[in-house]
């Protein structure tokens, strides 16, 4: 049986089984504490039976009015994510930064599972929408996406930087409309790609 259960600063040198994902954006520990040291009330993490960590998430929720910001955040598996936009545009909504689940404990629903609960949180917080970055070539994904009523909003020129001196990879911008846009106006595609400049 999973537990969930608090995440503590140990953790981080527990979750390379998951971070190592050639497909995950991983970054450094200071990012981690800083979120830890600020929101520990919403970081947590799934513990497989025999103490494993099967993933974590990590949701920031942030209002952009003028200059300033509110922000929240949440851990379990390996979510990370945050709500950015402007509620008077119509803007405001979760966006998932990260979504990886440790390959040992995959194909269990467990990514379904901390999507919903990313979009439940949002709903909650009145997002309109859900978005979030996937690499243009990680059709499992993309799929995967698809499935949980995820659609293509627009393609990001050269958003994930290329090591070995490969050229930039480009994403897509995926979304799912919430309650709140009641339109669906949030996932009309657009017509033309975008570069990451263009993205507020």
């Amino acid at each position: 049986m999973t537990t969930l259960r608090a995440f503590t600063c140990d953790d981080l040198f527990r979750f390379n089984n998951i971070n190592l994902d050639p497909l995950t954006e991983t970054y450094g520990i200071p990012f981690y504490l800083q979120y830890l040291a600020h929101w520990p009330e919403y970081f947590i993490v799934a513990e497989a039976p025999g103490g494993e960590l099967m993933g974590y998430i990590v949701w920031l929720q942030a209002v952009h009015e003028s200059k300033g910001a509110a922000a929240l955040m949440l851990c379990v598996f390996t979510v990370m994510g945050k709500a950015e936009g402007s509620v008077a545009r119509e803007e405001w909504h979760g966006h998932v930064t990260a979504l990886s689940v440790a390959p040992e404990f995959r194909r269990l629903g467990l990514a379904a599972k901390l999507m919903e609960l990313l979009e439940e949180i949002s709903e909650k917080k009145g997002g309109f929408f859900v978005d979030l970055f996937v690499r243009v070539s990680n059709q499992v994904a993309v799929n995967m996406y698809k499935q949980l009523g995820y659609s293509v909003y627009r393609t990001v020129l050269e958003y994930y930087s290329a090591s070995s001196g490969e050229p930039d990879e480009d994403a897509y911008d995926m979304r799912k409309a919430l309650s709140r846009d009641t339109e669906k106006k949030s996932v009309i595609p657009l017509p033309h790609p975008v570069r990451p400049e263009d993205i507020e």
